[in-house]
């Protein structure tokens, strides 16, 4: 008899927490996540709607939400630090491209591992007599990086001592200063890189060298005052983020925003001059 009252408990019990597990699975139907507005080919705003953002940080996330049935809005917050703090208060849900940063370990939650790994690659000019084949390499050698790189504690740290670096304020003044001859190097993502020295017409004139100095990852990262911040979402995206660098989709995804970034701004700058800016 006490046998047959536990299995009733127990088949009772199951009848209320599975409809309860299944419920709080698909209870987050929409993620509203921002990030970086002017960093392509990862994220930048869409000409077309500014009040969106694009990029292949953008087109990946939702291709992974898509898998777990949820919607996701890519929006405008502002510069960086603006984004940063819609999502700490949980305005936002999430971030699509959060560098790893201890202190905010305290309001977010990174998924593990990054969407995206950013290889920073030294830059130089192709007639460069700069010998390159390890980091050390670079000491007393002037070079500049971008304000806005977003590189590893570790190596930024190393780079402050090691390194003789003049920080522009974009990678676009990197870049023409190393076309100048003012420094002999820039310290840039290798498709950040690609992207703004296509659009620069410096294709032919720059190179990449192959070893990376740097590989910070782009994470995705949940507000903690986020709704949609549970362990069920966490899981899931973590297990989409390791399949994702065996699909072979990644590379793919970042070469179409490089061409399709490109070809925006080749449009831009086919428009008149009277032509008001959007």
């Amino acid at each position: 008899m006490d046998l047959r009252r536990v299995c009733s408990w127990s088949l009772l019990l199951g009848l209320t927490v599975f409809p309860a597990l299944s419920n709080a699975a698909g209870k987050c139907e929409r993620l509203v996540v921002t990030g970086s507005p002017d960093a392509p080919p990862y994220l930048w705003q869409d000409p077309q709607d500014p009040k969106h953002l694009i990029g292949a940080s953008a087109d990946l996330l939702q291709q992974v939400a898509g898998q777990l049935g949820i919607k996701v809005q890519l929006l405008y917050a502002g510069k960086r630090a603006q984004a940063l703090d819609e999502v700490r208060s949980g305005r936002m849900d999430m971030l699509a491209d959060a560098p790893l940063m201890v202190g905010e370990l305290e309001s977010l939650d990174y998924i593990h591992p990054a969407l995206l790994e950013n290889d920073y690659l030294v830059w130089t000019r192709k007639d460069s007599s700069l010998v390159y084949n390890e980091v050390a390499d670079l000491h007393g050698h002037p070079g500049a990086l971008s304000e806005k790189s977003r590189l590893t504690s570790q190596f930024a740290i190393f780079a402050e001592q090691q390194l003789t670096l003049t920080r522009t304020p974009n990678l676009t003044q990197a870049f023409q200063r190393l076309l100048l001859g003012e420094v002999e190097f820039v310290l840039a993502g290798r498709y950040s890189g690609m992207a703004m020295t296509q659009a620069l017409g410096m294709a032919n004139d720059l190179v990449a060298r192959a070893q990376p100095v740097d590989k910070p990852g782009l994470f995705l990262a949940v507000s903690h005052n986020s709704a949609c911040n549970d362990p069920w979402l966490r899981g899931q995206l973590a297990k989409k983020m390791t399949e994702l660098p065996a699909s072979g989709l990644t590379e793919a995804v970042l070469l179409r925003n490089i061409e399709r970034w490109n070809a925006q701004l080749s449009q831009r700058q086919k428009q008149p001059v009277s032509t008001p800016k959007q």
